[in-house]
């Protein structure tokens, strides 16, 4: 087993992943065979010339991942796993939503029985994500992230220094940004990303001439602060199209009890909360939805396909896929996920 181990004194992967990945790669393979004996954390270090806090490193993960087992008075071997195969794989998101959870099924699908995936949900918040990432960074192969993190003032941001220092440590082969597009993450990686402010923008133009014939004026109920809060890009790219367009334009932070609904208004919700709090205003008005008032909403889910309600959307579906290939195919890009003004009744 010793002879099968090789490491690469040249390649920026740490020697405790390249232990790691050498042992998982050789039982693959066929190479190295369940009950096996592994060499000794002292015979492992003498031969490359390592100290035993990095072969202890490394055999600490694959115990934990069930791929060696220690015997006491014996040694340590090769242990039957049924991960042994499979890339493991951890998917980070901030929150457990709807269209997020569509993403995930996707990237499923897609990477079928080639790995095994778990999803975990740090809540925006920048202290759990990076608990979170000091003790599983050893432990998977691959790590999909989206980042989206609330400030002490409960506002967006997609990156903090402290996030950004974490995981640059990742080796970047393994690395896959989806959704929030970052400019301080170093090296060659995945990243699935949407572009906020082009994004409505571009969805809004799509249906101009449609909004314009219905509508005076446009409502944008944008919550400035939350505990899932958004890209404040969404506000930017809005208030682009409305004054490029000539609309008579709004910002609102939510549907109080208080909010009277206008007459050839079009509003645009982020939060299910307010999209739910318009559509019960609209059905207690003597307004017609899609003539009088209009309502879009912002992320798409099946709910929302079978209730009728108009959206703007990231194709999450179509992310997830996008991930799952560039993984398997070995790709290395910065790709734009799809983004689309999707029609129906209420608008």
């Amino acid at each position: 087993m010793l002879e099968l181990i090789k490491l690469d004194t040249n390649s920026i992967v740490p020697k405790y992943l390249q232990i790691i990945n050498s042992v998982v790669r050789n039982v693959s393979n066929g190479n190295a065979k369940f009950g096996d004996q592994v060499p000794s954390i002292n015979s492992l270090s003498k031969e490359f010339y390592l100290s035993r806090d990095t072969v202890e490193r490394a055999y600490k993960v694959l115990k934990k991942r069930k791929v060696i087992v220690s015997v006491p008075g014996k040694g340590t071997y090769i242990a039957k796993t049924q991960l042994i195969s499979k890339l493991n794989i951890l998917f980070f998101v901030n929150k457990l939503s709807p269209y997020k959870t569509q993403l995930y099924n996707s990237f499923l699908k897609e990477m079928g029985e080639r790995c095994h995936v778990d999803l975990q949900s740090y809540h925006s918040d920048e202290t759990l994500f990076l608990e979170l990432m000091a003790k599983y960074k050893s432990v998977y192969d691959y790590f999909v992230i989206m980042p989206h993190f609330r400030t002490e003032s409960l506002s967006h941001r997609s990156f903090t220094k402290k996030v950004e220092a974490v995981i640059n440590e990742l080796p970047k082969e393994n690395l896959i940004l989806l959704d929030s597009k970052s400019s301080q993450i170093e090296g060659n990686f995945i990243e699935v990303y949407q572009d906020y402010e082009n994004d409505i923008f571009s969805a809004l133009r799509s249906a101009k001439d449609n909004i314009a014939n219905k509508y005076n004026k446009l409502t944008l109920v944008y919550p400035k602060t939350a505990f899932y809060p958004y890209p404040k890009e969404i506000v930017d790219g809005f208030k682009a199209f409305c004054c490029n367009f000539s609309f008579d334009f709004e910002i609102i932070e939510e549907i109080s009890n208080e909010f009277k609904l206008e007459n050839k208004n079009l509003y645009i919700t982020i939060e299910e909360d307010d999209l739910v709090a318009v559509m019960n205003l609209v059905k207690k008005s003597n307004y017609k939805l899609g003539v009088d008032v209009g309502v879009i909403s912002y992320n798409d889910t099946p709910l929302k396909q079978v209730l009728g309600i108009t959206v703007i959307s990231c194709d999450f579906e179509a992310m997830g896929i996008q991930a799952a290939k560039m993984i398997t195919e070995n790709i290395k890009e910065k790709v734009k996920a799809p983004f689309f003004f999707i029609d129906r009744e209420s608008a």
